[in-house]
């Protein structure tokens, strides 16, 4: 692992290294691509709109740029030596109403930026899947953008959880610390996660871990609620969640925080430290974080064994800007130590643990210090991910190169083996390589049209035969996408579309494996081993291939209502696990077989929504219908067990989902914000004979239940308290009863509905000068200790023992939970003007 490391970042930090702009100090200038770029510059002054009065402190921030400056004391901002072209340009104060305006910048453009007080909040500025930064109300694409006041200011136990309750998305979870994003009904690899816009890769087809990225780190969060193939190709059929990280500092600052946190029903505490600095268009940024739990509880199961975690994070950027444009290295670790549970209990409900290999004899009780402790036990889970990226944006005369490189290590460890001398011997371990590119090039406007043509993909290789479970084999595969989109404004019609294709070239390996006589342990073998060995997995290679692409509009009545329309077709490769599994995997509690004749997924999806705003209301409505062919989904053999374990087999059919979200915000004084949301998914199963069709198999799995969130927020500020941005509010969650289930052959069960009952308090503290000193946060989920089984747990199906079929012995999720959060931000000015560069 160290040689992958060394060899690989050093590529990419090389890269970086012998940049001109780098190894020089200076601004590029290249004799023939950059030669004769004109140098841009913007500045102007922030006020309120209808007093002139400067706000100083207001942000200016350029999307496509990543680029932001902090107005001075008078309200006056500059940026200097900028790529000249057009430029989608934000302006922020708190408190006030964000302001968006396209700007053409030349060599001294001059924006001035009225900020008004306003009860409802502009349409966000997105980055994923689009050519350019496009407010949300000019998307036709489905795409919600939540900020970093959401996520700070709602209690969540890891950062999938954190957009759980955000309409049209869901989690499905294994414990507190383990979420695997859901967009409108549909998971794992159909979902497909990036971080700052580069794909994540780290075993996703498995549902027993998480995310492997850093809770504290992440800014702001945008999620595609629909395909995306055509921006990022296979793995992104159903959605996009992009995880964007905190933004270095702005040009001139020294900026930080330092953030603890402490939640009750599992001890977990956390916290997290943060510096970043920009002068003269360098920036770096460091972060180091950590936390750790012990077991969750709740008043049914008690404390839940095996739910324990430690986890421990670093990143650390560095980035130059200039007139040629940007140049960002990011590299960064996640370590997680995760209990791995199984639900044994016996008669009386009482934990259970497996002391011996051959676990023949019964289980003793787990001893009440080990539910309480922190102390990682004998079976668990080690994941480690190490990414490095080199993301450019390179100005061309009037057009633009974007090259994104990314190097990916992801190893996961399941240490299955209760007995010395093989505890620490992992039972399944998984190595994984990524290589992922992704270069655009961004053509000059020409009447009116942004047109982007692009290719992306990834080279992965696995191994496997490290561990002494096999689940899969080890493989390699390469994808390559190019395609083409194109977008164009008719005064208040937006229109956009694009086309793809896509190909992947896979491969696994045959893999003998042998039971040692002495040790009783299944390794792999080669050669002259083989023979009399088990031949779990063969050779095998296969392409798969498939166009997809979009088209949609929108069309702004008036500045408070717009409708949309879209449609697109996304495409998704079959994984490894689908194509390939067979075997016994620990952390699921299962056999799982696979299908090495599945064919690529399709889908097809219509989307429609409306969007309304007054100075009172905000109102999102939208439907979708979603067609899959060759839809791949998991079913459980009938009367079917090896090693006591049920059996699962991967079966492909037709799908169809359907269903829409609404959301109204209701705000009939600024303080005030009254905030509904309501979900639903429908989801049936369209590849069976209609005469084979009954309650049984009709459904799909893994659907959430019809559910909605009802928030009272108020907002205060007593500066001569030195209270500063407070807020307090009450949170009814609400999920209707799950009977559209997968009944076959015991698959799922049905869920009773819930109600829970959440609440917070917030704000910053400043000193005598205004300047806040620490932000606090006390939050409350499940504040009236509800015991309920969420349809989307997998801990609803660990019953007592493998023989055990009764729904309600299953685990519940988490009781009653307060947290308390501490944020201490830093703050420092460098002696020179706020401005990009000098």
């Amino acid at each position: 692992m160290t040689n992958f490391i060394n060899k690989n970042l050093l590529f990419l930090i090389s890269l970086s290294i012998f940049h001109p702009a780098v190894s020089s100090g200076k601004d590029i200038s290249f004799k023939h691509h950059h030669e004769g770029i004109d140098k841009g510059s913007l500045s102007g002054k922030i006020t309120e709109k209808g007093k002139g009065t400067p706000l100083p402190g207001a942000t200016v921030y350029i999307p496509d740029l990543k680029l932001g400056v902090i107005a001075d004391s008078l309200g006056n901002y500059r940026f200097r030596l900028l790529p000249t072209g057009s430029y989608l340009v934000e302006a922020h104060s708190v408190g006030f109403k964000t302001l968006t305006k396209t700007i053409r910048i030349t060599s001294n453009s001059i924006a001035n930026f009225e900020l008004s007080d306003e009860y409802v909040e502009e349409s966000p500025v997105v980055v994923t899947g689009i050519s350019k930064a496009t407010q949300i109300k000019r998307s036709p694409v489905p795409i919600i953008s939540i900020n970093h006041d959401y996520i700070t200011s709602n209690l969540s136990t890891n950062i999938i959880d954190a957009i759980a309750k955000v309409p049209g998305v869901s989690a499905l979870t294994t414990g507190p610390n383990v979420s695997k994003p859901f967009i409108r009904g549909l998971g794992f690899n159909r979902i497909l996660t990036l971080y700052d816009g580069v794909r994540q890769e780290g075993q996703q087809w498995g549902d027993e871990h998480g995310i492997e990225a850093d809770q504290y780190g992440i800014d702001r969060i945008e999620v595609i609620k629909g395909p995306a193939s055509l921006t990022y190709g296979s793995d992104a059929l159903a959605g996009v969640v992009n995880l964007i990280p905190t933004p270095p500092a702005p040009e001139g600052k020294i900026v930080g925080d330092v953030l603890t946190e402490y939640q009750t029903n599992n001890g977990m505490f956390g916290g997290s430290a943060m510096l970043s600095g920009t002068k003269n268009g360098f920036e770096w940024l460091g972060r180091a974080s950590h936390k750790e739990a012990t077991n969750y509880q709740n008043k049914i199961d008690g404390r839940v064994y095996n739910t324990a975690f430690r986890e421990t994070d670093a990143n650390l950027t560095f980035g130059l800007h200039g007139k040629w444009g940007y140049s960002h290295l990011n590299l960064s670790l996640y370590d997680d130590l995760q209990e791995i549970p199984d639900g044994s209990r016996d008669s009386l409900g009482r934990f259970t643990y497996q002391n011996t290999e051959a676990d023949t004899l019964p289980r003793p009780l787990v001893p009440q210090s080990t539910l309480s402790s922190y102390k990682i036990t004998t079976l668990h889970q080690h994941v480690q991910h190490y990414r490095a990226y080199l993301s450019n944006n390179f100005a061309i005369g009037n057009s633009h190169l974007l090259v994104n490189l990314g190097i990916q290590r992801s190893v996961r460890r399941e240490y299955s083996h209760p007995e010395a001398p093989f505890q620490d011997l992992a039972g399944l371990y998984l190595q994984l390589n990524t290589y992922s590119y992704d270069l655009k090039y961004y053509f000059p406007e020409m009447k009116g049209w942004n047109t982007t043509v692009g290719v992306n993909g990834m080279y992965q290789n696995n191994n496997v035969t490290e561990g002494t479970d096999f689940i899969i084999p080890s493989y390699h595969q390469f994808d390559i996408g190019p395609f083409v989109m194109t977008k164009k404004r008719f005064n208040k019609l937006d229109i956009s579309g694009g086309i793809r294709f896509d190909n992947r070239s896979f491969s696994n390996s045959g893999l003998f494996t042998k039971q040692d006589p002495q040790t009783l342990v299944t390794k792999a073998v080669y050669g002259v081993d083989t023979v009399g060995a088990d031949h779990p997995f063969s050779d095998y290679s296969k392409q798969f291939s498939g166009f997809s692409g979009s088209i949609g509009a929108t069309y702004n009545f008036t500045d408070r209502f717009s409708i949309k329309a879209n449609l697109s077709r996304g495409y998704r490769a079959p994984n490894i696990s689908e194509i390939s599994s067979n075997g016994i995997h620990p952390g699921t509690s299962l056999y799982q077989i696979g299908n090495p004749d599945f064919k690529p997924e399709f889908s097809l999806q219509e989307d429609l929504g409306l969007a309304y705003t007054t100075k009172y209301v905000a109102l999102n409505f939208s439907l979708f219908n979603n067609i899959l062919s060759n839809y791949i989904f998991n079913q459980r053999m009938p009367d079917s067990t090896i090693q006591s374990l049920p059996v699962y087999k991967f079966l492909q059919g037709k799908a169809q989902l359907y269903g829409g979200e609404l959301s109204l915000d209701i705000h009939p004084i600024k303080p005030l914000h009254f905030e509904n949301s309501i979900s639903t998914v429908y989801a049936l199963n369209r590849g069976l004979d209609a005469k084979l069709l009954n309650d049984s198999n009709r459904y799909l799995p893994n659907i959430p239940p019809l559910h909605g969130i009802s928030e009272l927020r108020y907002d205060f500020e007593r500066k001569q308290l030195h209270l500063l941005n407070g807020f307090v509010k009450i949170q009814l969650a609400y999920y209707a009863a799950q009977n559209r289930v997968y009944l076959s052959d015991g698959t799922e069960t049905p869920t009773a509905g819930y109600a829970l009952f959440n609440a917070g308090v917030g704000g910053g503290i400043t000193n005598k000068k205004g300047k806040t000193v620490v932000n606090l946060y006390l939050m409350g989920n499940n504040l009236f200790d509800v015991a309920y089984f969420d349809h989307m747990s997998r801990l609803k199906y660990f019953y007592y023992n493998a023989s055990d079929s009764n729904p309600a012995h299953g685990i519940h999720n988490m009781g009653r939970n307060i947290a308390i959060k501490l944020d201490f931000p830093l703050d420092f000015s460098m002696k020179q003007q706020a401005s990009n560069q000098n």
